[in-house]
Parts: structure tokens; C-alpha cells; sequence
């Protein structure tokens, strides 16, 4: 039989990392509180292989891609809903649901997406109400016959143009209902599959075109108190190889110059390149950001969110820049090759994870040895800090938030998937 540490056990391993933490300056328990505030924004559609619920029919499109047949995917709302709760309940912290529009609620009557309104999410506020938890919200521009071929608030169709302008519009709305409903301010993101596959003759045109249908989309004002605007930038996709309308340099200029945020996902730069670094640049000059968090192998493949350097870079730079008010965390993946709610708590504990990796670090020596010029004591107290107790500051900030400890959350979702997914 399985031995699990006791309460005692995790309580001791705590009291010691915490006083190896004081040595370096680090009040572990502040630390704690720090974590226990920040919220997530938890992505649906990770639940049900970004299917949505509105029949739209076809393929999801618009570059993005599925793969993997594990049983269990949710079917319905009111399962996606189930499962949604299964996972946060292992995770610690109060996070958030975000929402795509295409996961609407349409009661037996089709409704296009340029007619959306707060009737198709009541269900959802309902359920978030009775959660505690706040809601996000995000454009849905793929997976539907007007956004076949590769283009929407960019098309050369005017008409195809209006359609996706107004669904913007209603998105907004809906996004402003949420926030007046639950008292907690939504984020709507809007992200579109513009690009094309070759070399385009004429760039400049298409991203004119958007513009005009960005300004349109965003011409209501909207009280930020009840909703935020962002707009999401990519370097590529699945057919938009050689030219995405909407770039990062594109975004970054209409986010500074219409006062809207900018979101980062860490999947859509080059395989190479990661967003920490662009945290604080984009922050000298915009409010607030949001961050939709992914891991890329090789490609934009939204793998789930492992505890990568990549994903502690970020962590670092939004703690250590003091950027927590201002930042926006959500979450970004799907993968249907393994346990779908395995997959909800195994990224959003390593969000948390990274977050306390860099609350608990020794910045302020960090940073007194880099103002002084010492180099040497900067990197050598980098990696000293690597192998600091961390894991026992974790264990402790599980057990005191009601959560599985260690790997035990698995056993869980094990009992979940043999008693709800498999019969399914």
C-alpha cells in the first residue's frame, strides 16, 4: 500500500525550507499569501478538443489542430461544466473559466454567431455564480463556413466582413453581461486565423482591412470595470505559413494606440523565442497585458503546460518585475491524447508552481548583486536557488489549501475517469 505523508511530516519539511529561505532574506509564509490571491484564467476547451456546443459542423480550422482519441471528452455542457469542477478542485488557488463563444448554449434554436447574446450563457453565468468564480471570454473566428477560407475581419468580402465585425460586437456584450452578473471584470480576447499559406503580393491591404474592422468591433466604449479588450497577435499557423494580418508588430500598435491589451501566447513566436522577455517591453507602454500560457515543440502545438524554463522565465519576469497587478494569466492547450482533466491540473499546478518558484526566490540579492555590478554572485546565487527546498514550500501550500499533495491528485482523477469518463 501507497504511503502518503502526513500532516505532521509536511508541516516539518515546511518549517525547515522556510527557515533555509529566511537565511536568503525570503519570507516563505508572504510568499504563500502572494500565491494564494493570484487567479488564472483555466481554458474550456481543453475539455472537449475545442468542440464547442453551437453545431456549427465542419472542421475547427483556422490553424488549429486535435490530435489524440482518449475516451472520456465531454459531450454536453453540463459535463464539460463536471469536469471543469473535478480539476480545479485539485488545483490550489480561486481561478477562472474561460470561455470561447462557440461554447453557446443554444436550447434547440440556432443562433449565428453575429447574434450571440447573453441568452446562450446564462447557463454558464448561473454556474460561475454559484462557483464564486469570474469568467473570460474569447472571439470565436474558426470552425464556421464564413471563416473557410483562411480569412474574416481581414476578408476582401464586405459582407463576410460585417458578419465578424458584429460577432465581435456581441462578444463584447456578453463579455460586459459577465462582469455586471459576477461582479469579477472579463477579458475578451480576440485572436483571428488570418494568414495565407504562400507569399502574399499585397500585405498592406489586408491589414488596412483590419484595422477598419478592429475600430469597428471596438467602437462602443465598454466600462472596464465590467469588461477588458484584448487582441492576440501570431507569427504562423496551419495554413497561414508566410503571412499572418495579424503580427505581433500589428497588435503591439493597435493595443498601445486604441488603449486595448495585448496578449502573449507563448506558442505563437518563433520555436525559438520566447514572450518573458517581452513582458516588460510591452509593459512600458500598456496599463495592463494578458498572457495566454502553451508549450510549442517545434511548432504552435499547444502542448500541456509543463514546468519548463520557459514557463519559470515567465513566472520570474511577471514576480520579479513586479507585474502581478497587471498581468492577466490564462491558460492555452488541448491535448485529447491523454486524460483530458489530467491534463486541466497537471498545467494549471505548474502555472502555480512557477509563480511560487519565482515568489520564493532570493530576488532582492539577485538584484542588489546585479546594481553593484557582480555579476559572479548574481549567476552563482541563480543556481544555488534552483535546488532550494522549494518542493516542501509546494507540499505545504497544497495540504493548508485542501488540495492533493504530491502526485496523490492522480488517484483522483483515476477514480473519476472509471466511475464518470469511461462511460461516457
Amino acid at each position: 500500500m501507497r504511503r502518503r505523508l502526513s500532516s505532521s511530516a509536511i508541516e516539518r519539511a515546511y518549517r525547515h525550507a522556510s527557515e533555509r529561505y529566511a537565511a536568503l532574506g525570503v519570507d516563505t509564509d508572504k510568499a504563500l499569501e502572494t500565491l494564494s490571491r493570484i487567479s488564472i484564467s483555466i481554458h474550456c476547451w481543453q475539455g472537449d478538443d475545442v468542440g464547442g456546443f453551437e453545431n456549427a459542423g465542419g472542421e475547427i480550422g483556422g490553424g488549429l489542430a486535435v490530435t489524440g482519441n482518449y475516451p472520456g471528452r465531454a459531450r454536453t455542457p453540463d459535463e464539460l461544466r463536471a469536469d471543469f469542477e473535478k480539476a480545479v478542485a485539485l488545483v490550489p488557488g480561486n481561478h477562472r473559466l474561460s470561455l470561447h463563444a462557440s461554447y453557446a448554449e443554444m436550447n434547440g434554436k440556432k443562433v449565428e454567431r453575429d447574434q450571440l447574446s447573453i441568452e446562450q450563457f446564462r447557463n454558464w453565468v448561473s454556474w460561475a455564480k454559484s462557483r464564486r468564480i469570474g469568467l473570460d471570454f474569447n472571439q470565436t473566428y474558426f470552425g464556421h463556413p464564413k471563416a473557410a477560407d483562411g480569412f474574416t475581419l481581414a476578408h476582401p468580402d464586405k459582407g463576410i466582413r460585417r458578419f465578424w465585425i458584429e460577432h465581435g460586437i456581441r462578444c463584447r456584450e456578453i463579455g460586459a453581461e459577465f462582469g455586471k452578473a459576477l461582479g469579477k471584470t472579463c477579458l475578451t480576447n480576440l485572436w483571428i486565423p488570418d494568414g495565407m499559406k504562400d507569399t502574399p503580393a499585397d500585405r498592406r491591404t489586408f491589414r488596412e482591412r483590419l484595422v477598419e474592422s478592429l475600430d469597428a468591433v471596438f467602437a462602443r466604449r465598454i466600462d472596464p470595470k465590467l469588461n477588458l479588450d484584448s487582441v492576440e497577435p501570431k507569427l504562423f499557423g496551419i495554413g497561414s505559413e508566410s503571412y499572418v494580418v495579424g503580427s505581433h508588430e500589428f497588435y503591439l500598435g493597435y493595443a498601445i494606440t486604441r488603449k486595448k491589451l495585448l496578449t502573449l501566447d507563448a506558442g505563437h513566436y518563433h520555436p525559438t523565442e520566447g514572450i518573458a522577455d517581452k513582458i516588460s517591453s510591452v509593459l512600458q507602454y500598456l496599463p495592463e497585458m494578458a498572457l495566454h500560457v502553451s508549450r510549442g515543440v517545434r511548432w504552435d502545438s499547444d502542448h500541456v503546460v509543463t514546468l519548463t524554463d520557459d514557463l519559470q522565465a515567465i513566472a520570474q519576469e511577471i514576480v520579479w518585475g513586479g507585474y502581478l497587478g497587471r498581468v492577466r494569466i490564462g491558460l492555452d492547450y488541448f491535448d485529447a491524447s491523454i486524460n483530458r482533466v489530467a491534463a486541466w491540473v497537471i498545467g494549471a499546478r505548474n502555472m502555480c508552481r512557477a509563480l511560487l518558484l519565482a515568489l520564493v526566490a532570493p530576488v532582492d540579492r539577485l538584484k542588489a548583486a546585479e546594481q553593484a555590478g557582480d555579476y559572479t554572485a548574481r549567476l552563482a546565487l541563480m543556481e544555488e536557488a534552483k535546488t532550494l527546498p522549494a518542493g516542501a514550500v509546494w507540499d505545504y501550500h497544497c495540504l493548508r489549501e485542501d488540495v492533493p499533495v504530491g502526485e496523490s491528485w492522480l488517484e483522483e482523477v483515476k477514480r473519476y475517469e472509471r466511475e464518470v469518463l469511461l462511460k461516457r
